[in-house]
């Protein structure tokens, strides 16, 4: 019995250290998956916003050796009240306004900084959609009528056999994908573990069989589309996402600090919604869309890409909101009114006549409630409105 006790322990310490080495091989991948677990915990979501980079593979966007391009501040905006309760209700964490292409609000809440380089979540989509706009310019990508298989032929035989690059900018592939977020079964919390633990997303999307509706047929945001944008970027240029918009999109527009994409396990930038930039250079980037693609003399996005991105050509609902090449266009929205969303608040709102940009970040844990995403757009309106009193 004393021999059978000296071999029982000798098998639980070996078991021990056995776990010990998996666990210094695997912690990595678990501190990220259980940061996926509480990454929108109500005690954690504002920090976790503003530092992703500490807990989930990144790669840095190249800003370029060149001068930042200083936003100027113009005639300081003071909100009327409704803002104010909206910021609190919002649980909003940054806020800044460009009048006339100056700053004329900005602040920043719960304890968070200018400097923070926050998650855009499906804000990001609009930056890739830029990217798509500048390589049909340059002859990189033929046609957004191309199928995405010319560029991405990994997706022959998959669910996006026979979608063209024009549905999966439309959120039209008719691809089946599960993007309820509260169900952590879904498709969308599933994708989140792959990411969390350094799989593959290409391998996720290619094992994507089942659809609900001829390509083009019908409309449903799906954000798994925008990985197979990303797919055919890639497969087009033979470069990474972040090599590519660093060189094409965010050198030439002088950011003040380096943003940085969320990654799979072999470096592909998590293009859906990976993308950590500051509030001010969200804020820019729309300005240059505003500007018909423009900044500082220079065309970065092409003129008719900005205008043909920005109206509603999916096939949505007759009165609903509508949705362009990744970007969002409100219901009953004036000409050159459109924005970039995120979930939990996440907003980049474009509103042309007026003249008017609002950058907005946010740790809204009910952004999912009834009516929460058309009192953002009311509020957008009404600064926009509001604006110098006119």
């Amino acid at each position: 019995m004393r021999k059978f006790g000296k071999w029982l322990g000798r098998i639980l310490l070996v078991l021990v250290l056995v776990a010990a080495a998996v666990g210094l091989w695997k912690r990595e991948e678990i501190t990220r998956l259980l940061a996926v677990n509480s990454l929108f915990s109500q005690d954690k979501i504002v920090h976790n916003f503003s530092n992703m980079n500490t807990a989930f593979l990144n790669t840095p966007v190249d800003r370029g050796a060149g001068p930042t391009s200083a936003l100027t501040y113009g005639d300081a905006y003071t909100p009327p009240a409704a803002v104010d309760t909206w910021i609190k209700e919002r649980n909003v964490t940054a806020l800044v306004i460009l009048k006339d292409g100056a700053i004329t609000y900005e602040n920043y809440f719960h304890g968070t900084q200018p400097e923070d380089r926050r998650i855009s979540w499906s804000v990001a989509k609009s930056y890739l959609s830029a990217l798509v706009g500048i390589l049909i310019d340059e002859g990189t990508i033929t046609s957004i009528d191309d199928p995405v298989t010319k560029y991405a032929p990994r997706l022959k035989g998959t669910a996006y056999d026979g979608a063209s690059l024009r549905h999966v900018l439309n959120m039209a592939s008719g691809v089946t994908f599960d993007e309820d977020y509260l169900d952590k079964n879904s498709d969308i919390n599933r994708m989140g573990r792959i990411l969390a633990l350094g799989g593959k997303m290409d391998d996720f999307t290619a094992e994507l069989t089942d659809t609900f509706a001829a390509p083009g047929a019908e409309w449903k945001y799906v954000s798994i589309d925008t990985h197979v944008v990303g797919m055919v970027v890639r497969g087009a240029t033979g470069r990474s996402i972040a090599d590519l918009l660093g060189e094409k999109v965010i050198t030439p527009l002088g950011l003040e600090h380096e943003p940085y994409y969320l990654t799979d396990g072999v470096g592909t930038a998590f293009v859906l919604g990976g993308l950590n930039i500051t509030t001010r250079d969200y804020a820019r980037f729309g300005q240059m869309f505003l500007q018909g693609g423009q900044w500082q003399g220079q065309q970065i996005v092409p003129a008719d890409w900005v205008n043909a991105s920005t109206v509603p050509s999916a096939p949505t609902k007759t009165g609903d909101i509508g949705y362009g090449f990744q970007w969002w266009i409100p219901a009953g929205a004036a000409a050159g009114e459109y924005m970039a969303r995120g979930i939990y608040g996440q907003y980049i709102y474009i509103n042309t006549a007026r003249n008017v940009v609002i950058a907005t970040n946010a740790a809204d844990r009910k952004f999912r409630e009834e009516g929460v995403a058309q009192q953002n757009i009311d509020m957008f309106r009404q600064i926009a409105k509001t604006q110098n009193g006119k």
